[in-house]
């Protein structure tokens, strides 16, 4: 039986899409042990994992290369065959160098790549060569299964449904209105603008997690519709992601919300402020919207991540998109387009 560990320590949203690996592997070997290694804080999007064999877990925060060291001895002690490593960083070089797998793989910008057994090149999309991220990565096992990416999944258990189950006795939509970067985010006046325009027989969930609450609440007291309730901090991720399941529409930032709503395929609009879809983590539900602004601005994009405070002082990139374009797919989401 083969055995099969990816890495993939980054943040929340890195970690879902690093998750079409787990499908794309168990598609070609469906005996396979697969274990998958997050940091500290992610392990929860993995709970009951119907392909995952083991969940490794690496405290960043606390004890940092203590921690490294001790996942490295169980790495050595697993036996894996196979180790893939999706991430362009020393430390989980050196695990990948140092975990006697058979096979080792991963990107050639990880300072550790000249003792892989296979590296693999780094592409950035651009705009004239898009590349997803989860193309990118499939290229990583592309040798063991084929060139075709999975999409990323999550897997909220029947627990997880029942759970939100009393919040769908009436159509809804969801909206994450928070990111870690203040550029990427879409000001709380402007989704208190959007939620005032929506109908009234629509309820609406605003999402996050408990750092989140306070961002929602303020949101919720400046908007006049009746029916907008706070769940931020009130459910996990899985659960957020099976309450995205049944929405409408769930109205997101370019940000992890949105690869939680692709991994269960549900109906997602993306609104970029200082990002753009060009640079390769756009949504992949059947039913995808961007939203951007639609004049032109010099700076836009001005950085991958985004900054704490737009740099010209303007935030331009996100004061002008309008309402009228988030309301939109509402509609056009029945006709099955893809941007606006």
């Amino acid at each position: 039986m083969q055995r099969f560990l990816v890495i993939q320590t980054a943040f929340i949203g890195d970690a879902v899409l690093a998750t079409a690996l787990i499908e794309k592997l168990h598609q070609f070997y469906p005996d396979a042990k697969i274990d998958f290694m997050v940091r500290k804080g992610n392990e929860a999007l993995f709970a009951n994992h119907p392909f995952l064999h083991e969940l490794l877990v690496w405290n960043k925060k606390k004890n940092k290369y203590k921690n490294l060291i001790n996942i490295l001895s169980k790495i050595r002690r697993s036996k894996y065959d196979v180790v893939v490593n999706v991430q362009r960083f020393a430390a989980t070089g050196m695990l990948t160098v140092f975990s006697r797998a058979k096979k080792t793989i991963g990107f050639d910008k990880n300072p550790w790549s000249f003792l892989f057994s296979k590296k693999i090149k780094h592409e950035i999309s651009t705009d004239d060569k898009y590349l997803h991220e989860v193309d990118r990565n499939q290229k990583l096992i592309e040798d063991l299964t084929d060139a075709v990416a999975a999409k990323p999944r999550l897997y909220p258990a029947a627990a997880d449904f029942e759970k939100v189950r009393e919040y769908q006795r009436a159509p809804y939509v969801c909206i994450a209105p928070a990111s870690v970067w203040f550029t990427k985010q879409y000001p709380k006046e402007k989704w208190a603008s959007l939620i005032n325009k929506l109908p009234t027989g629509l309820r609406v969930y605003l999402l996050g997690a408990p750092a989140d609450k306070e961002l929602c609440e303020d949101i919720k007291f400046s908007t006049t519709h009746v029916d907008a309730v706070n769940l931020a901090g009130k459910l996990t991720f899985l659960q957020s992601t099976a309450l995205q399941y049944g929405a409408q529409m769930n109205y997101v930032n370019d940000s992890a919300p949105m690869h939680f709503a692709s991994s269960v395929n549900a109906p997602v609009t993306a609104v970029y402020c200082c990002t753009v879809p060009s640079f390769g983590f756009g949504p992949l539900s059947t039913q995808s919207f961007i939203v951007q602004t639609k004049e032109y601005l010099a700076c836009k994009p001005c950085g991958l991540h985004g900054y704490k405070a737009c740099p010209l002082g303007h935030f331009k990139c996100a004061l002008t998109i309008k309402d009228e374009q988030l309301l939109e797919v509402l509609d056009n989401q029945k006709q099955g387009l893809q941007s606006l």
